[in-house]
């Protein structure tokens, strides 16, 4: 993807045509990756989508390839106090961290008022006590 103009555009177009609703988005700001959520019973329509959309890009090696995970959960913490406080992000992670759950991808509220992680749905309950516990203590 990297310096290819118009990658996000087209993705959400194309998602959209599939009529399809994306849940949740991240993107590294080094133009490697995109990564989005949409519920599971779309994942296949959705892929599709993105397969024929980018099928010259694919062919070309401009984009390596697009994948699909099953079975993802989204965890969003959300609290007013957490805007304009140092340090939430890293206690949320930290607390998950140590209970060995990995996080796929994160995503900010613009409202600086939730963050949203996405891990596989076998963790999602570990994470989720993990997140309690620092409300907790």
């Amino acid at each position: 993807m990297l310096g290819v103009p118009g990658i996000a555009a087209r993705l959400f177009t194309a998602v959209a045509r599939s009529k399809t609703s994306i849940v949740m988005i991240s993107q590294a700001s080094s133009e490697q990756s995109i990564c989005f959520v949409v519920p599971l019973a779309a994942r296949q329509v959705a892929t599709q989508a993105l397969e024929e959309e980018f099928r010259y890009e694919i062919e070309r090696r401009d984009i390596d390839n697009i994948n699909a995970s099953d079975d993802c959960a989204i965890i969003t913490v959300v609290g007013a106090g957490m805007r304009s406080t140092p340090g939430i992000a890293g206690k949320v992670f930290s607390a998950i961290g140590k209970e060995n759950v990995n996080v796929i991808a994160i995503a900010q509220g613009s409202s600086e008022c939730s963050i949203s992680l996405v891990v596989d749905a076998i963790e999602a309950n570990t994470a989720i006590r993990a997140i309690h516990q620092l409300i907790v203590n």
